[in-house]
């Protein structure tokens, strides 16, 4: 068994100074890690070769954003399971043995997420992933520990090995084989939900996504793109309705995306009102943008619901997370409604 924990890198220097290694010291024998460096103009790679000799390069071409990156560098690495691991993320002892364990213990099982807490508070769960991800019916991701911005503090309440709709790409576990099965990230994201978008072919192909309390990391989170940036606002925006339109069951795929669209536009409305008129503006783009690619985008879905063994339905909530967040004051996972998860 091999295991490859994988690092993407852009300009990302300090943060490989400073958890890189954490990375290294807690590294079990089965396992080798990677840097994928995207072209960067600091010295990284020079950094890395010099300080970590036991850190294997791979350089891309160009910076090629998260998911064409790591398929790119992912392409030259053999091992049995790939770690796709964030540079902004520290780990702990023992982090990688107990997920490895789950995974080898039941073959359905394809990716995996650890606890993921707050580098800066540390008893708090991370925006990206927290105690696992699911969506709503209208593909809204939320988090157990994370819906929107309001954050749990970590106190055992999701200390427990279950399904999950998607594992957050800070630090996705996920078998290589199944990742090429499915066909890696989709690259047209560029950045963001990717990850999600991934967990639900590979679910559509059969597969399992597990959530391990046992593995704890700290992310420190938007060490690319701020989380206030409007271009993360834009990305989020329009890969979700790509990621919608790709792989979401048939029958109402038109009116969903309506709905969306309506949805969509209240929020823009929000933010417009608020006074931020860069991310009301980066929702209009994002839809531009989507119905650029609705072409494309339906020729992936045709292609990928030819694959499909059967309908990722598990870990979804039937209800909005917008109206129980927004208008019902549901701040917390365990506020909702557990007869609406199927």
């Amino acid at each position: 068994m091999k295991v490859a924990i994988v690092i993407l890198n852009w300009n990302g220097k300090a943060l490989l100074e400073k958890f890189l290694p954490d990375v290294l010291e807690n590294v079990p024998d089965y396992a080798q890690v990677y840097v994928i460096d995207n072209a960067s103009s600091d010295d990284s790679v020079r950094f890395i070769a010099s300080k970590f000799s036991s850190v294997t390069i791979i350089q891309n071409g160009d910076n090629y954003g998260f998911a064409k990156g790591y398929n790119e560098g992912l392409r030259r690495i053999n091992a049995d399971y790939f770690v796709l691991l964030n540079s902004d993320v520290q780990v702990t002892r023992n982090w990688i043995e107990p997920v490895i364990a789950l995974m080898q213990s039941d073959d359905e099982i394809a990716a995996c997420q650890p606890k993921i807490l707050n580098y800066n508070v540390r008893n708090e769960f991370e925006y990206a992933g927290g105690g696992g991800g699911f969506i709503d019916k209208w593909g809204y991701p939320f988090c157990r520990g994370r819906i929107f911005n309001s954050f749990e503090q970590d106190i055992g309440q999701y200390n427990d090995v279950r399904k999950i709709f998607w594992a957050s790409g800070a630090c996705l576990f996920i078998r290589s084989a199944v990742y090429n099965e499915a066909g890696g990230l989709d690259e047209d994201f560029f950045a963001h939900m990717e990850e999600i978008d991934l967990c639900w072919r590979i679910r559509n192909l059969g597969y399992t996504v597990m959530f391990c309390p046992d593995s704890v990391v700290y992310h420190i989170g938007a060490g690319t793109l701020a989380k206030m940036n409007p271009q993360k606002t834009f990305y989020n925006f329009r890969n979700n309705l790509v990621m919608i339109c790709k792989n979401n069951a048939p029958g109402f795929l038109g009116i969903k995306l309506l709905l969306r669209g309506i949805l969509d536009g209240l929020a823009g409305i929000k933010f417009f009102f608020s006074g931020d008129f860069s991310h009301c503006i980066a929702v209009i783009r994002a839809h531009f943008s989507f119905y650029t690619m609705i072409g494309k985008t339906l020729k992936k879905r045709k292609f990928i619901q030819n694959k499909i063994k059967h309908y990722a339905t598990g870990s979804v909530y039937r209800g909005s997370i917008v109206w129980a967040y927004f208008v019902k004051g549901k701040r917390k996972f365990s506020d909702l409604n557990r007869n609406l998860f199927y």
